[in-house]
C-alpha cells in the first residue's frame, strides 16, 4: 500500500473522526451531565481538562487549549469540580464515548478490526514524545482501557491531543493567536468568520478587532478574505503540524501501518457519515 501524502496527514484523516466522538456523540454529554453539570460546555471542559486534576487554574487550561476566547474557560473551570470529580468525569466520558461508538458503528463495533486498530494506535501513542505537549502528557498518565472500543477511543484521543499540542506550537511559531486561529481556518475554507461556530458567538466588536489585527498584518484583505500571505501562513501551520505529528507512527513498521490504515478506513467512514466535518 503506498502513501503519497505525509503519514501524519493520512492518519489525521482517519483518527480525527474517532477523536471527535465526545464532541458530536450525544452519549458523552449525557453521561457527563448526569453527574450534575450545568450545560454541554461544562461537560466539554470537565471531560477534556480532567487529566490535569482539579487544582490547575483556568488560566493554565486556557493556555493549553489555546483557541478559546479570553474568559471562556474560566466560566467553567474550576466550578465544575464543585459538582463532580475528575475521576468521575473521565469515567463518564469514556462510558458515553463507548456507547456512542457502539451506536454509530453498529455491527462493526464488534469487528476484529476495532481491536486490531486500537492495539496499533496505542502502540503508536505510547511511543510519542511528551516534551512540550502538556495535554498529551496528562492523558498519558491515565490507565489504558482493555475493552476494544474504549481502547480504540483512548488511543485516538491520545494521538489527537498529541497532534493538537503540536498544532499549538505551529500557531505560536507563526504568531497566530487563539481566536485568530479560528478566523484563519474559517476563511481558508470559505466561511466568513462571523458565521463560524467557534467564534461566531463572540460580540461583533471583539471579533472585528481580531480581524482588523490580522488585516493590519497582511493576513486578511480589504475584501475580508485571506490574502496570499494569509494562505501561505495557513499552509505553513498545517505543514509544521503534520511534521510534528509524524513521530508516533515511526514506531510502526510498514506492514503494521498498512494494516492500521486498512482497519481504520471503514471505522472512520462510519463516523464521517454522521459527524459534521
Amino acid at each position: 500500500m503506498s502513501h503519497p501524502e505525509p503519514v501524519a496527514r493520512r492518519m489525521f484523516d482517519l483518527v480525527e473522526p474517532i477523536g471527535l466522538v465526545p464532541f458530536f456523540a450525544d452519549e458523552s454529554d449525557e453521561e457527563l451531565m448526569a453527574l450534575g453539570l450545568r450545560n454541554p460546555w461544562d461537560a466539554y471542559f470537565a471531560g477534556r481538562a480532567a487529566p490535569f486534576g482539579p487544582s490547575v487554574p483556568a488560566e493554565v487550561v486556557h493556555a493549553v487549549f489555546y483557541n478559546f476566547a479570553p474568559g471562556e474557560v474560566a466560566r467553567h473551570l474550576p466550578r465544575v469540580w464543585d459538582l463532580t470529580t475528575p475521576e468521575a468525569a473521565l469515567a463518564a466520558r469514556e462510558r458515553g464515548c463507548v456507547a456512542g461508538m457502539r451506536r454509530i458503528l453498529g455491527e462493526l463495533a464488534d469487528d476484529p478490526r476495532v481491536a486490531s486498530a486500537g492495539d496499533l494506535l496505542q502502540k503508536a501513542a505510547a511511543s510519542a514524545p511528551v516534551e512540550g505537549r502538556a495535554l498529551f502528557a496528562a492523558l498519558r498518565t491515565l490507565p489504558v482501557p482493555q475493552e476494544p472500543l474504549a481502547r480504540l477511543w483512548h488511543a485516538a484521543t491520545l494521538l489527537r491531543e498529541h497532534r493538537g499540542d503540536g498544532h499549538t506550537v505551529a500557531l505560536v511559531a507563526e504568531g497566530v493567536g487563539g481566536t485568530e486561529a479560528h478566523v484563519l481556518h474559517a476563511l481558508s475554507v470559505g466561511i466568513p468568520a462571523k458565521d463560524f461556530g467557534r467564534v461566531g458567538h463572540l460580540p461583533a466588536a471583539q471579533l472585528n478587532a481580531v480581524i482588523d489585527g490580522m488585516r493590519a498584518r497582511g493576513l486578511v484583505g480589504t475584501d475580508g478574505w485571506l490574502t496570499a500571505a494569509g494562505r501561505a501562513t495557513k499552509e505553513r501551520v498545517e505543514s509544521l503540524t503534520d511534521r510534528l505529528a509524524e513521530a508516533p507512527y515511526n514506531a510502526l513498521c510498514p506492514g503494521e501501518l498498512d494494516r492500521l490504515i486498512a482497519d481504520l478506513e471503514p471505522i472512520s467512514k462510519a463516523f464521517r457519515a454522521v459527524f459534521p466535518m
